[in-house]
């Protein structure tokens, strides 16, 4: 989740260009997602998924997915966390942390989720939003070890208002 780039490369970002914006070459009116990190919340265990950003993370893998539930009757509920990381000048803390699901069936290797939901999703936890609804106790738990354990520093520097929902 550090924003470590080596010398003389160009910092990748996520261009916007649409009718108001006039690009101005590399980077010009990008969203910058080197701060924020997925976690993937599967039966209790929560784990760092890079893969997540793109739909490719060890539980999405080979899964076609649907917006219909119905075709997941047999699955179990997971979670997709956005997870961003903001610096002050005190250093660097967990800032903004939103929770989307979805559901997996690995045998029928079918999939339900809402991707403008985990869109949304990262949006929002991008703009410092905490959004766990639907997060139950044990979620909870298995997310606020691993961010303590990822960076106890960050956590500890963490808003009281994040540190309160995973307290739930």
């Amino acid at each position: 989740m550090d924003n470590i780039q080596p010398e003389g490369k160009k910092q990748i970002a996520l261009n916007i260009v649409n009718a108001k914006s006039k690009h101005k070459g590399f980077g010009a009116g990008s969203i910058d997602l080197n701060n924020v990190s997925p976690v993937i919340i599967d039966g209790g265990e929560a784990v760092i998924d890079i893969g997540a950003m793109h739909a490719k993370s060890k539980v999405e893998k080979g899964i076609k997915f649907s917006m219909n539930r119905e075709d997941v009757p047999a699955g179990r509920q997971v979670w997709v966390v956005w997870v961003a990381v903001d610096r002050t000048a005190e250093g660097q803390f967990y800032g903004g942390i939103t929770a989307c699901e979805m559901w997996v069936d690995t045998e029928a290797r079918r999939g339900w989720k809402i991707l403008a939901d985990h869109v949304n999703k990262l949006d929002a936890a991008l703009k410092r939003k905490i959004i766990l609804e639907g997060l139950g106790t044990v979620e909870r738990a298995a997310l606020k070890s691993l961010l303590i354990s990822h960076n106890e520093v960050w956590w500890n520097a963490s808003p009281e208002e994040l540190k309160a929902a995973l307290s739930e």
